[in-house]
């Protein structure tokens, strides 16, 4: 059995973060209930067409759960969604500052109706404060945060490649469910709980915020390198470049012995600890590329290994797909998107008990005429209402072979 099954989560979202934190839930066992507009459904859905004819972000982010397809400007698209939250477990719903209120589905209400409901809301900025109204995208929020203050190279800075902030919040969210309803297993009551894209991204700054705090200096921004730790970088090779990063002093000793037979390295005054190593950093940099140009990256690679020295080779997300690790552990298993089957990734958590569910990713509207019933329509109610386009009913169809 899997830990949420029997709980039901409805999400009235859009974008990254909290369909990210909802898809957690539904690996777990949670029904998820999905609520899109009539057009379009979910803004991810028109990202890009990449994957068999549907969105990248929306397969990444929405397998496992059913989708409802109504218009929250009519008083009865609002009124099924009110009934389907009635016998939820979970809200959560990443609307714009205040949209949620609008719609009668703000947490004061809800909990005064339902006292054990679990209810999330993600923002931006948080509720209060000068910027709570401002419209908050990924790359906005790590620009506020400061994270791309410390990303990129000294002379560029750079966003990070992936949405970390909307990543971080999804996080937050997810985890904060799963709390919630422990704590109402003891208690009997649910819980309010809001997160913030800001605030979640600021506390992934981590280091460099208490650096800041404490020294009243700004990390500065070092490419693949570390600003507290020596040798932490990429290194040339004969025929392309290695990441080699060594973390204590023990581990520096058996760079320099063991791989790239320095020896008199090892008790060098300006490199003997990391302290010594990060103020003598450019010329521990200059003798370690010096060396590391002797070896092909394969041949490095496997010295490094040998010797216990922590490196990676600088993989593309072509050598990703096809990762030796990831395919020897079995990681890929196959779900059904509305054109095709693809291959998608087991989530990260492994339990011995069970393996995660991972559904398959809905077409727009694919459960809502059966989602209109079950939320206490007539068949000729909900009938009438994909006819007027109150609501809107799609179906999948993906064939049974996988992608690849």
């Amino acid at each position: 059995m899997l830990p949420l099954e029997g709980f039901t989560v409805v999400a009235l979202e859009q974008a990254v973060a909290a369909p990210l934190a909802t898809r957690h839930l539904a690996d777990l066992g949670a029904r998820v209930i999905k609520v899109e507009r009539v057009e379009g459904g979910d803004f991810a859905r028109g990202y890009d067409h990449v994957v068999a004819g549907t969105g990248a972000h929306f397969v990444w982010l929405n397998r496992g759960k059913e989708s409802l397809a109504v218009d929250l400007k009519s008083p009865e698209g609002v009124e099924v969604v009110r009934r389907l939250v009635a016998r939820a477990d979970v809200f959560v719903q990443n609307l714009a500052p205040g949209a949620a209120a609008r719609l009668g589905l703000d947490a004061a209400r809800l909990r005064a109706d339902h006292p054990g409901l679990v209810v999330v809301g993600l923002s931006g900025y948080g509720s209060g404060g000068p910027m709570a109204q401002r419209k908050a995208y990924d790359m906005l929020i790590q620009a506020e945060a400061g994270l791309i203050s410390i990303t990129g190279t000294p002379d560029e800075p750079a966003k990070t490649g992936i949405p970390t902030a909307d990543i971080a919040a999804g996080m937050y969210a997810a985890q904060s469910v799963l709390a919630a309803l422990l704590r109402r297993t003891r208690t009997g009551d649910g819980a309010t709980v809001e997160i913030s894209m800001l605030d979640a991204t600021i506390e992934w700054m981590g280091h460099a915020l208490y650096t800041q705090l404490h020294t009243g200096r700004q990390p500065p921004r070092m490419g693949v390198g570390h600003t507290s730790i020596a040798p932490y970088d990429s290194y040339p090779t004969r025929d392309g470049r290695m990441l080699i990063g060594v973390q204590n002093d023990r581990g520096w000793r058996d760079l320099v012995t063991k791989v790239l037979g320095a020896p008199e390295l090892a008790d060098d005054e300006r490199f003997a600890t990391n302290v010594q190593r990060v103020r003598h950093r450019a010329e521990c940099d200059a003798e370690v590329a010096r060396r590391t140009r002797e070896w092909t990256t394969a041949e490095l690679d496997a010295r490094l290994a040998e010797a216990g020295v922590p490196a990676a080779q600088l993989k593309d997300l072509s050598d990703v797909v096809g990762h030796p690790q990831l395919r020897s552990r079995e990681r890929w298993r196959s779900v059904g998107t509305e054109f095709a089957r693809i291959d998608a990734l087991l989530p990260p958590p492994i339990f011995e008990e069970f393996e995660a569910r991972m559904g398959d990713v809905p077409a727009l509207g694919q459960h809502t005429r059966a989602l209109l019933l079950e939320a206490g329509l007539t068949e000729e109610e909900a009938d009438r209402a994909l006819s007027r386009g109150v609501a809107a009913q799609h179906d999948a169809s993906a064939p049974d072979s996988p992608s690849n």
